[in-house]
């Protein structure tokens, strides 16, 4: 009976021994781990809207920064301050002018160069607890009501499909383009 246990024991050992020093070699040398699947084109737009600098993507309604101010009160002064000028997140207000300062501030106002990826950036990654969660509405009043933080439009302009992308931000001329065919 003690050889019988001894035997299985030994096996169990060899066949963990060639597992360990030569087929798990062998695998991880292959380019490929045989895990997950490809990704195909509908799932990728199952992610979510993709939004291009000249604003393909961005979807239907729209809102002002008053109506803005409600959600941004809501969802977003507890990381970036009431006005937009403090918190324990990053400022989203001020520093226009600073980019060429010691002490540059990089806000919505100063450094972005799109409003297209400001509301992109918002639907994506905002709240930073629950990103994505909102609205479509409630992206474009968020996107009004820190433009109107930072002076860049007026509190009844509505923010939609249409004036996002024609929106002229403070440092829209701050980039070099990027020259690559593959890039918008």
């Amino acid at each position: 009976m003690s050889s019988r246990h001894d035997w299985t024991v030994l096996t169990t050992l060899l066949l963990t021994v060639l597992l360990v020093y030569v087929v798990a070699p062998q695998q991880a040398a292959s380019q490929t781990f045989n895990v997950g699947q490809p990704v195909t084109p509908a799932a990728v737009k199952d992610w979510g809207v993709n939004i291009s600098p000249s604003g393909d993507g961005l979807p239907a309604g729209g809102a002002t920064a008053i109506e803005g101010r409600r959600i941004y009160q809501q969802r977003c002064a507890r990381c970036h301050g009431i006005n937009g000028t403090e918190g324990p997140d990053s400022v989203l207000v001020g520093g226009q002018g600073s980019l060429a300062s010691e002490v540059a501030s990089k806000t919505v106002g100063s450094y972005w160069p799109l409003a297209t990826t400001l509301w992109d950036y918002i639907n994506r990654a905002m709240p930073f607890d629950q990103p994505g969660v909102l609205a479509a509405d409630e992206v474009y009043g968020s996107v009004a009501y820190v433009l109107y933080l930072n002076g860049i439009i007026d509190e009844s302009e509505r923010m939609d499909a249409m004036t996002v992308p024609k929106l002229q931000m403070p440092n829209r001329n701050g980039f070099v383009p990027d020259p690559r065919p593959d890039v918008d």
